[in-house]
């Protein structure tokens, strides 16, 4: 986590060095401030080394130089940011005392000579460790195998679902349909790599294991080996492993001082003209894989290479084809459950049913499942305890995370640096919390607000060469959601369209937070924390708002002054609850949408140091928030959206807020400019009410690249809502642009005066519209933006029967996704169309059916979910047709299609 508090620092110092309503006295701290941040960068570029080298590594080492810095760099923040409040204070003071109202726009005085020394011993202290650190990397430490880390080597997690020849519970239908593809003399005699693909625990190693063994297949293959890699891996000891067991008669000490050359000669010449058979389990660098297999020959006579992995990136090498584990359902949990706590002996129905509750709060994943029922096995089989534990008021889940955490805890400590704090930070919500796409934009700002992730520009920069870049390329955020979600690290729910992280992994995401004083969250069982190590947390997180209003939790919060962040994120609580923010001076991020305000927090005003304030209040913003002259992301968000004709408006000091960059007004309505009013780092603007969507407010938001229009299906007569279009020209640089109508009506074919679509600026790349009800012969207007790459059509947006799309038309559209619409016929007028697509998602179109059947080369996922049985059928027609023409070359595509009506669980309920 150095790496993550390294990034705070630096946009702290950034914040100094680049605000303007902060001067720096012009002595010598100019210079040492670009010093500091010159040697801040260059650190955490050092840290980023890890990167490369984590597969040779001393962990035990790396963690405690890591810890180390962190500390270090925890301690002068809090002296650089005090010191610079107690001066602002001061000023502020003196200017209150001269009965001055305090502008918008002070220029506060920074003096930093009283703190020079600090700042200069800080920077020999970085030169020192960033030495030491990257010494550590290229030149480990020894390890002394009696007191190896256990985090440092990864235990194995091979999961008995069931004996040799019992079938494998949950996956037998994948262990048939494998064996039969290894055994049978399929028409293609090239050699063939599979993978095996999915999170830890999910039974990768297990089934790998009973197919390697399994007496059909073994006498298939002249030549098996079957070797263990894991994340830290010397290529020449894979290579010995592999060789020994393709010649029985050979040892270790006859090869052992072989060079590398040479090893892998014999390696590809062992399996040469030979049918083989060969297992990579626990593989987790792509680069390794593609290593490994130049050595693999192909020989034309269906030999076979099988790897199981929890890293995407290394599955994708496996272009013959990959298997994604999915976790079991309740009924195989259940299954597997029974067989390991009573074996052959029989289970009452009392403890069946309170048996099958305890299988689904395991949520699937068979480690947790089997170790649990290791647990239970050992424990009194009463109904009275199996019902306590089956309503989670035991601590038999926390004690089997712990006994897991030798197998998830590598999927962190080997992490990218970039992505490390991201995944602790998706540990700030409550369990078992499912995170809409939707939301997916404030989770950004807070990553954004916090410093642990990249700006736009430095994404482009450090980032550029990898894979599927150029589909983020200024949204670095959702690149890093999709990085976890290629890591198995969190759970990509297609059908709900949201992310959550299995309960393993968020008690283990809120344990290393704690231990990295990353955050602490109250009402989590990952352990409590004495008062005295609370003040050392960077965040407090609340998982449940209503202990907000506990007095003790209080009167912690008062207690943790160096607190940077309070995060509410518990269930929305109706009533008021006190936030305690008196004491908490040195706050940056106030995220507390869950929580609905009835009065405005005036202490919030109070926190200059604000860069992020996020709540949910209907009433009017009081004009004193421009005190808060640090704030960046201000985000205002309704309980209920109320359509009357008096709106809330905005204030109109809004215009005085230079330093913002998002801003959120939940559908209220912004003041009209004053003269002179320009809000120049302003680039998002979301939920603005569409009566003022006006040449005025836009030209003065002139660097506006994102924009939002709420249009309220009640508006006055003479009201053309629609007309928000007609100034939408005069934002140059507009990339992306939402507009929703709330509540629309379909009384006719469209609900209101069709809006000049040709106004649409040329810049855009993003276009999402829901509920305007345009006819699809309008699409013309927006199919030739020239720079459009995202289209979200969602609730009717466009309406009628058929949509045909002409092969001159989106160019350059990488993803189109369209949910609830009355659309029955889409069709391609010819191969050409959308020709560079990579992502087709369609949703809740219950009347469709007839897809497109050809799509470019570049397809790489697509999503059919509760559309007509005949839409399901194209779909896998689609996919059929895909396989036969490009999976040899291209690789295969990612099709999920799903049907409520399949599983009995539809429902008419619409979440729009």
């Amino acid at each position: 986590m150095a790496h993550g508090a390294v990034g705070s620092l630096k946009l702290t110092i950034e914040r100094l060095k680049n605000s303007s309503y902060i001067s720096i006295v012009q002595n010598s701290s100019p210079k040492i401030i670009k010093l500091l941040y010159k040697e801040v960068c260059s650190f955490q570029d050092a840290l980023e080394e890890f990167d490369k080298r984590r597969n040779t590594i001393n962990m035990k080492m790396v963690k405690t130089l890591e810890a180390e810095i962190m500390d270090v760099v925890y301690q002068f923040e809090d002296v650089i940011e005090s010191y610079v409040l107690d001066q602002i204070h001061s000023q502020s003071e003196e200017s209150h005392h001269r009965d001055q109202i305090h502008p918008p726009s002070m220029l506060f005085s920074v003096d930093l000579q009283n703190i020079m020394q600090d700042v200069d011993s800080f920077i020999e202290t970085v030169k020192k460790m960033k030495k030491a650190y990257i010494h550590e990397l290229r030149n480990p430490s020894p390890e002394e195998e009696e007191e190896e880390e256990e985090d440092d080597v990864v235990p194995s997690s091979r999961i008995n679902f069931g004996g040799n020849h019992e079938p494998m519970i949950g996956f037998s239908e994948y262990f048939i349909e494998l064996r039969d593809l290894f055994t049978n003399n399929y028409e293609d005699p090239s050699r063939k790599i599979f993978s095996l693909d999915g999170m830890a625990g999910i039974g990768k190693t297990t089934l790998a294991t009973k197919l390697f063994q399994d007496p059909s297949i073994v006498s298939c293959y002249t030549r098996r080996a079957f070797v263990t890699i894991g994340p830290k891996y010397l290529l020449k000891n894979v290579l010995l492993h592999i060789l020994v067991q393709l010649n029985p008669s050979l040892q270790l000490s006859d090869v052992d001082g072989e060079t590398l050359a040479m090893l892998k000669r014999m390696v590809r010449n062992s399996l040469k003209h030979q049918r083989y058979f060969i297992v990579l389990d626990d593989i987790w660098d792509e680069k390794l894989c593609s290593a490994l297999k130049k050595l693999f020959p192909d020989d034309d006579n269906r030999s076979l290479v099988l790897m199981t992995t929890r890293i995407g990136d290394a599955a994708d090498i496996a272009h013959d084809c990959r298997y994604d584990l999915p976790l079991l359902d309740k009924k195989e949990s259940w299954v597997l459950l029974r067989q390991k706590v009573f074996g052959q002996e029989a289970c009452s129905f009392e403890l069946e049913k309170a048996g099958k509750k305890i299988a689904e709060n395991c949520e699937g994943l068979p480690l947790t499942i089997v170790t649990v029922a290791n647990i239970l096995s050992k424990s009194e089989k009463t109904t009275e305890y199996w019902n306590k534990v089956s309503d989670e008021k035991d601590s038999i889940y926390y004690d089997a995370y712990d006994q897991m955490s030798k197998v998830l805890l590598p999927s962190y400590n080997y992490l990218d640096q970039r992505l490390k704090a991201c995944f602790l930070y998706m540990g700030i919500y409550p369990q078992r919390y499912k995170i809409p796409f939707i939301e997916f934009f404030v989770l950004h700002s807070l990553w954004n607000a916090e410093g642990i992730v990249y700006s736009a520009e430095q994404f482009r920069e450090k980032v550029s060469q990898l894979k599927m870049v150029e589909m983020f390329d200024a949204d670095p955020c959702s690149y890093y959601i999709l990085e976890l979600s290629l890591k198995n690290l969190i759970i990509d729910d297609k059908e709900k369209l949201c992310y959550s992280l299995h309960s393993s992994f968020w008690y283990m995401c809120n344990k290393e937070a704690v231990k990295n004083k990353f955050f602490y969250a109250f009402n989590c069982s990952a352990g409590a924390l004495p008062e005295e190590d609370l003040i050392y947390q960077r965040r407090l997180c609340m998982q449940n708002n209503v202990l907000l209003a506990i007095q003790d939790v209080q009167d912690s919060i008062a207690s943790s002054s160096m607190v940077r962040s309070l995060l509410c994120t518990g269930n929305f609580h109706e009533y008021p609850v006190p936030l305690c923010l008196e004491q908490l001076r040195l706050l940056r991020v106030v995220h507390a949408l869950t929580i609905r305000f009835y009065e405005f927090p005036m202490e919030a005003v109070k926190l200059v140091q604000l860069r992020y304030l996020s709540l949910c209040f209907n009433g009017n913003i009081p004009s004193s928030i421009s005190k808060l002259w640090n704030l960046q992301w201000l985000i205002i968000g309704q309980k209920l959206i109320v359509e009357n004709k008096s709106s809330c408006n905005m204030p109109m000091e809004i215009w005085d807020m230079k330093e913002l960059k998002k801003l959120d007004v939940g559908g209220k309505k912004l003041s009209d400019p004053r003269e002179g009013s320009f809000l120049p780092n302003l680039l998002g603007l979301h939920g603005l009410h569409h009566q003022s969507c006006t040449k005025d407010v836009f030209e003065k938001i002139p660097n506006l690249t994102e924009l939002s229009i709420a249009i309220s299906s009640s508006h006055d007569n003479g009201d053309q809502p629609l007309s928000c279009f007609d100034h939408v020209s005069h934002l140059h640089k507009l990339q992306s642009l939402a507009c929703t109508i709330q509540n629309p009506t379909f009384e006719a074919e469209v609900v209101a005066p069709l809006a000049p679509l040709s106004y649409l600026p040329s810049s855009l790349t993003k276009l999402y519209l829901s509920g305007l009800g345009y006819p699809w012969e309008k699409m013309s207007k927006i199919s030739s933006l020239p720079n459009l790459t995202h289209l979200y059509l969602k609730f009717y947006a466009f309406r009628g029967r058929k949509w045909e799309v002409r092969d001159d038309e989106f160019q350059r559209l990488a993803y189109l996704e369209i949910e609830d619409s009355d659309l029955v016929q889409w069709t391609f007028q010819n191969d050409r169309c959308i020709p560079y697509v990579h992502v087709v998602r369609i949703l809740h179109c219950y009347k469709l059916k007839e897809m497109p059947l050809m799509f470019g080369a570049s397809l790489i996922a697509v999503s059919v979910v509760d559309c007509s049985p005949m839409a399901v059928n194209c779909a896998n027609k689609l996919q059929q047709d895909w396989d036969d023409k490009y999976e040899k070359d291209k690789g295969s595509v990612e099709f999920y299609v799903h049907s409520s009506w399949d599983d009995g669980s539809f429902s008419h309920d619409s979440p729009y």
